[in-house]
């Protein structure tokens, strides 16, 4: 299956079947995510990866009453950083330089760019822009599901206070903002499982300037 056939074959499934992802899929997935862009390379979130099936009761039960949420083989949680500070700056800054191996003190001038387009804003304006970068994050994970043939339904319809005490992100420095959970769509019991996707037309969706 190439990229087209895999997009076009991924839907948003509403039943799962409870079978397990082989957790050779799940390590493509994640580090598809991984390798995902960022703005500056930063990756300001973390992706907390969720198997327990009790948790996932507890998400379905208190934060999120989806059926895919306890159906899943995995419950993916990202979670953007609610403060971007200068500490974290530096910290990616020494990891350009221990996996490049240069010296940190070569990377001043992007550490400083980093900082004066960061440090600047509000932490509002911080956080926002941290949640954007997890959404592409996201977007990497559902394309590499496609792939590897994984059903993968994004979520942010849930309550997002909930999920945060549940997983007691508030003291990790994170706050939830999507969920994608990762499993097998329920042919039988998925009315969408057959039907045809639908998307706007390639005239009506792309302004071309020459």
């Amino acid at each position: 299956m190439d990229l087209l056939e895999a997009m076009n074959w991924r839907y948003a499934a509403k039943k799962m079947n409870g079978q397990t992802v082989p957790a050779e899929k799940l390590e493509t997935i994640l580090e598809a995510i991984r390798l995902s862009a960022s703005s500056m390379g930063i990756q300001p979130y973390n992706i907390l990866v969720i198997d327990n099936a009790e948790l996932k009761g507890k998400i379905h039960e208190l934060a999120c009453p989806q059926p895919q949420v306890v159906e899943s083989s995995h419950l993916l949680v990202f979670a953007s950083w609610t403060n971007v500070d200068e500490a974290q700056i530096e910290a990616y800054i020494q990891l350009i330089a221990n996996t490049r191996g240069v010296p940190a003190d070569s990377l001043a001038p992007f550490a400083g760019a980093i900082k004066g387009g960061l440090l600047t804003k509000s932490p509002d304006e911080r956080a926002i822009w941290a949640a954007r970068q997890a959404y592409i994050a996201l977007g990497s994970g559902l394309i590499a599901a496609a792939t590897e043939q994984v059903d993968a339904t994004p979520m942010e319809g849930f309550n997002a206070a909930a999920l945060d005490e549940i997983l007691n992100l508030p003291a990790k420095g994170l706050h939830s903002v999507s969920l994608l959970a990762l499993g097998y769509r329920d042919a039988e019991k998925d009315f969408l499982s057959k039907a045809v996707k639908v998307r706007r037309p390639r005239k009506d969706l792309f302004i071309e300037l020459a």
